[in-house]
C-alpha cells in the first residue's frame, strides 16, 4: 500500500509499504482522510519527543472497516478512532482517567498511523460515523473531542461570554462549541487575517491583537468587567498573560493549547481576582462518542474549518503548504483514497 512516511527532520516521502495485518482484536481500516494537526507538524520539524522515523504519521483519520472482528462493525461502516493508547496500569489508568496516562501513547507518534492507504486499530477504539455527517466533517472528530473536554473543563455556563486566543482548528472548535453550549458572546484573536476572517464568517466577534489591543477591546466592550471565559488555544505566552487581563473577577481561565514548555502567567492577576485557573489535555472515550453525536448538529460549520484537502500524492509538500503564510489554511486534510 501506499503511505506517507516521516523519514527525519524535515522529510516525508511517499513509500510503498507492506500492507498492515490486523492482530486478534483489531480490524483493518481502509482510510478515507487523515488530518494534519500541530503534533504532526512536531513530528515533521523532528521536534516531537517521541515521534522516530520512519513513521506513518496521523492520528485524525477516518475510513471504511475492512476486515470485521466481531458483530460489533460490519464491512464498510465508515469509523473514527479513538487513538489515545494508555498502559492501564498506572495511577491515572487505575483511578479511572486513562485519557491522562503517565505513559500516555498515540497512534501516529508512538506507532504507525492513518497517514496512508490501509492501518490497523483495536475495534474497541473505534466509533461509528453518522450516516448523515460527510467525510469532510467527520475527519475533524478527533480535534472536535478536544473540544468537548475543554468546554467540560471550563464548566462554561449558558449566557456566558467567552474569548478565545487563536484562532487554528481548536480555536474556532471552541467557538463552535461554546456557541451551541449556549454562549451570549465569543470573541476570538489571532494575528492571521485569513484565519480570522474564517472565524468572521462562521459569525463570530474577531481581533488581530497586532492590530488592535484584545485588552482594550474586551475592557472597552464590556465596560471594564471582562469575559466569563478565557480559552487560550494559541500557545503563545503573550495570550496566556493576556488572559487573565481579559477574564472578570472570579471568571475562569482555560489552557487548551499544548506547551512546548514553561510559561509566564500572571498569580498576582489571579490572586487579586480570584481567577480559576483549569487545563486540558485530550479526552474521554465518552467525550469522543459525545464529539460524534454532537456533530452532525454542527455539520455545516465543521465542513468549513476544513479548508484544504490534498492528495497523498503530494502530501509530502503539505507542510509547507502550512507553514506558507501566503496560503490560508485552518485545517488541512489528506486524501487517502
Amino acid at each position: 500500500m501506499k503511505a506517507l512516511v516521516y523519514t527525519g527532520p524535515k522529510t516525508v516521502e511517499l513509500h510503498e509499504v507492506p500492507m498492515p495485518e490486523p492482530k486478534a482484536g483489531q480490524v483493518r481500516v481502509r482510510v478515507s482522510h487523515c488530518g494534519i494537526c500541530g503534533g504532526d507538524i512536531s513530528i515533521y520539524g523532528g521536534k516531537h519527543p517521541r515521534a522516530q522515523a520512519p513513521l506513518i504519521f496521523g492520528h485524525e483519520f477516518i475510513g471504511t472497516i475492512e476486515t470485521a472482528a466481531s458483530d460489533k462493525f460490519k464491512v464498510g461502516d465508515r469509523v473514527s478512532p479513538y487513538p489515545l493508547i494508555s498502559c492501564g496500569h498506572c495511577d491515572p489508568c487505575r483511578d479511572g482517567t486513562p485519557h491522562v496516562c503517565k505513559s500516555l501513547k498515540l497512534i501516529g507518534i508512538d506507532c504507525d498511523g492513518g497517514a496512508g492507504q490501509y492501518v490497523c486499530c483495536d475495534e474497541d477504539v473505534l466509533f461509528k460515523i453518522p450516516d448523515a455527517l460527510s467525510d469532510r466533517a467527520a475527519a475533524v472528530l478527533e480535534p472536535l473531542a478536544v473540544v468537548v473536554r475543554t468546554l467540560h473543563q471550563a464548566k462554561m455556563q449558558a449566557l456566558d461570554t467567552v474569548a478565545i486566543t487563536g484562532a487554528g482548528p481548536i480555536g474556532v472548535l471552541t467557538a463552535i462549541v461554546a456557541e451551541a453550549a449556549g454562549a451570549s458572546r465569543v470573541i476570538i484573536s489571532d494575528v492571521d487575517d485569513s484565519r480570522l476572517a474564517l472565524a468572521k464568517e462562521l459569525g463570530y466577534e474577531t481581533i488581530n491583537s497586532l492590530k488592535q489591543s484584545l485588552v482594550d477591546y474586551v475592557d472597552e466592550t464590556t465596560n471594564g468587567r471582562g469575559v466569563d471565559v478565557v480559552f487560550e488555544c494559541s500557545g503563545a505566552e503573550p495570550c496566556t498573560l493576556d488572559a487573565t487581563k481579559i477574564c472578570r473577577v472570579s471568571g475562569t481561565v482555560c489552557i487548551t493549547a499544548i506547551y512546548k514548555g514553561p510559561s509566564k502567567v500572571n498569580l498576582q492577576e489571579m490572586n487579586f481576582k480570584e481567577i480559576t485557573l483549569v487545563s486540558s489535555r485530550v479526552y474521554t472515550k465518552r467525550e469522543y462518542q459525545q464529539a460524534v453525536e454532537f456533530a452532525v448538529k454542527v455539520a455545516d460549520k465543521l465542513e468549513k474549518v476544513v479548508t484544504h484537502i490534498v492528495p497523498m500524492e503530494q502530501g509530502m509538500h503539505v507542510f509547507d503548504m502550512i507553514a506558507d503564510p501566503s496560503i490560508a489554511t485552518v485545517k488541512v486534510l489528506i486524501d487517502c483514497e
